[in-house]
């Protein structure tokens, strides 16, 4: 077993969470503490900026414009996360064997083979004197791969752990929701499902100067437009067949008008559970549990929708099983890392549509002076 670090900065971005687990990359040995380093105002607005210049890239390896600062932004704040992290739990750094670095996305093309995650992991490595995995989705993408989700090989090593009976589907509601379908041996199945928190967060800061609906607090009392939900659902990507996935602002353009803070966040909140909804009858089999893991299961609003949706199965937040949801794509990254060290695949044909199981990730080495 490796001690091992993860780090991940979403699509919401609120900031950086840090997570400890002990792991051999096929089993979790054990989870240490996890931590969280928010982004300032200032910060997310550098990131919104990066996030609004990336559309014009066309290579990975460049960072025109305000995306240099922001890579800077990221690296800084990633190192002091992990400082952080270390100094408040009392962590030896010599304890640490590796630490898995996910960076910032700001673009993801796909099917023009192009996703850029920006956050320089030769930089940070020397920055925390560790060594890091970093680059974990470009050769998924390279080969012909959506380059996401990679998470759905930790959700399989949590969910053996359950023994319950499948199908179960573990529900990433971050900036966009994806999920990971398990059932016994059969091969895993996962995709993004469209729009996580982004469209959300986005309508609730224009609306409110707030940076997200807390406990889902605005939405709980308002009214959904369900006409304006059908017609979202009319977009052919809900329909498709996994594996899929979706740039943040893939849907940016689809947002309520004419409408209060209240009824226009509960019908963003709906939404997003009805597009995760629409990926039940595309799966093998019905589900018998959905398990909600990321920002939205801190939504109860967002539950309560899911479940009024899926009322033929369970549907729980990750933490009433004892596992963390706001820790799980931190602890999903450290554990990826040890993977991609082991040269174990991180992603396969039916979770990215990648040809063949598929190793990534780029190892940087700190080198003492």
């Amino acid at each position: 077993m490796l001690t091992a670090i993860g780090l991940m900065s979403g699509t919401s971005l609120d900031g950086v969470d840090v997570a400890l687990i002990e792991t051999d990359g096929e089993r979790v040995g054990s989870f240490g503490p996890s931590g969280y380093r928010p982004y300032s105002e200032a910060e997310r607005a550098v990131l919104r900026q990066a996030l609004a210049e990336a559309v014009q890239l066309s290579r990975r390896d460049i960072r025109p414009g305000s995306l240099a600062e922001a890579e800077r932004v990221v690296t800084s704040a990633h190192a002091e996360a992990v400082e952080a992290f270390l100094t408040d739990h009392g962590i030896a750094r010599d304890s640490i064997d590796i630490v898995g670095f996910h960076g910032q996305t700001v673009l993801h093309r796909p099917a023009d083979r192009l996703t850029v995650q920006i956050g320089d992991g030769a930089s940070l490595a020397g920055m925390i004197g560790l060594p890091v995995i970093h680059d974990l989705r470009a050769a998924d993408v390279a080969a012909g791969g959506q380059g996401a989700p990679l998470v759905p090989v930790y959700h399989r090593a949590l969910a053996q752990g359950l023994h319950r009976d499948g199908p179960i589907v573990v529900v990433n509601i971050g900036g966009v929701s994806n999920v990971t379908y398990i059932d016994g041996d059969i091969a895993l199945i996962a995709c993004d499902t469209g729009p996580g928190n982004a469209l959300l967060d986005d309508f609730v800061l224009r609306a409110t100067g707030q940076p997200f609906d807390a406990d889902g607090a605005l939405a709980a009392p308002g009214r959904v437009d369900d006409a304006w939900v059908a017609r979202g659902l009319q977009n052919p990507f809900f329909a498709a067949a996994p594996p899929k996935s979706l740039d943040r602002n893939h849907f940016a353009a689809l947002q309520p008008s004419d409408t209060t803070p209240a009824d226009g966040a509960a019908t963003l909140t709906a939404f997003t559970a009805a597009t995760i909804a629409s990926i039940a009858p595309l799966l093998p089999k019905p589900p018998r549990s959905w398990i909600i893991t990321g920002g939205g299961a801190r939504n109860p609003t967002m539950l309560r929708m899911l479940r009024e949706r899926l009322p033929a199965a369970s549907v729980e937040s990750a933490n009433d099983l004892g596992w963390s949801a706001d820790a799980m794509e931190a602890q999903a990254f450290a554990f990826l890392a040890v993977r991609s060290l082991a040269g174990l695949p991180l992603s396969y044909p039916a979770t990215t549509g990648v040809p063949e199981p598929m190793t990534g990730g780029v190892k940087a080495d700190y080198l003492a002076s």
